[in-house]
């Protein structure tokens, strides 16, 4: 089996790709494993090598390392074939679809002895608009924020902290809100302003929430959390339960759908974000993909969410 690491410089800190390849080299000589470092020069670099590597229809192991957008990229490549499994080494500053393992993913992640020895799971996939995600897709102010970051960390001296508190200023007090949508999530149509969409396959994003604790990302299963038109005072009194999943608490504003495909659009073009891929357009299709793709990792993890039984159950479309 061969071994490839997809690594984004970009990602993280000065000095840790160095760092990276010289950890790779080290373990990988001691264990007599095959390895490549394949070091991305531009976006979607990751994706054709890994794609290229699960073509060759040879056992590869593909270890993304970076953050969100490097992972989704290996698995936007490797989707389908069952010779190649996906991982994420944390380099990056999220890296929310492996805090599914615990409070000690970082660690467990970056251990690549661990990693190459580790056993696999085949995990399910959203298709939004033909970019496969394995964790979530939003499309409300949450996706404009996330959205504009990348815009406000080209200006000097705003760090990846400080470009989030100015987006979220920006598009909250300046931007608006909300936006007129129309969603569609089985047999129920919501029409009128929406202020988040989230389609869950994993449980964490933006660095810190977990709008759908219980989502499990092999179960044949979309969540999906619509909060219609509030008010800004409405909006931060409820963003703490938000992010901590407790959404049945508050059945008047959180409405929950679980499904296999849900759709939404707008008059006007809608932001989504993709586990970290923007997407502008102003229809859109988000369903469970017929493809999944091999994740690998560390021996004694555990992946699946432990029930929530507080509050109304959600009832199934």
């Amino acid at each position: 089996m061969k071994h490839l690491f997809l690594i984004n410089p970009a990602a993280g800190k000065r000095g840790s790709t160095d760092a990276l390849c010289r950890q790779i080299v080290d373990t990988f000589t001691a264990l007599g494993l095959a390895y490549e470092i394949f070091l991305a020069a531009a976006p979607r670099d990751c994706e054709a090598r890994a794609r290229a590597a699960a073509e060759s229809g040879e056992p590869v192991r593909l270890y993304a390392c970076g953050g969100d957008g490097t992972l989704n990229e290996a698995v936007n490549g490797a989707a389908g074939y069952d010779n190649a499994a996906v991982t994420n080494v944390p380099k990056g500053t999220g890296n929310d679809f492996i805090k599914l393992f615990g409070p000690t993913y970082r660690s467990a992640f970056s251990d690549l002895a661990a990693l190459a020895a580790g056993p696999q799971s085949a995990f399910d996939l959203m298709d939004c608009n033909g970019r496969l995600g394995i964790d979530v897709c939003c499309a409300g102010v949450d996706a404009r924020i996330a959205a504009d970051v990348h815009k406000y960390k080209s200006i000097p001296l705003l760090n990846g902290m400080a470009a989030y508190s100015l987006s979220l200023i920006v598009n909250v007090l300046f931007k608006g809100l909300s936006r007129p949508t129309r969603i569609l999530a089985g047999d129920t149509v919501l029409d009128g302003e929406s202020t988040i969409i989230c389609i869950c396959n994993g449980r964490h994003y933006g660095g810190g929430f977990m709008p759908v604790g219980d989502a499990q990302p092999d179960d044949g299963i979309l969540d999906m959390l619509v909060v219609p038109k509030v008010g800004r005072l409405t909006f931060f009194r409820l963003l703490g339960a938000y992010a901590k999943g407790r959404y049945r608490e508050h059945p008047e504003v959180l409405a929950h759908f679980h499904g296999q495909s849900f759709a939404f659009s707008s008059p006007q073009e809608l932001t989504a974000v993709v586990d970290g891929e923007v997407i502008h357009a102003k229809d859109f299709h988000v369903s469970l993909s017929p493809k999944k793709v091999w994740f690998f990792y560390p021996a004694g993890l555990n992946y699946h969410a432990t029930a929530i039984t507080s509050g109304t159950q959600p009832v199934p479309l």
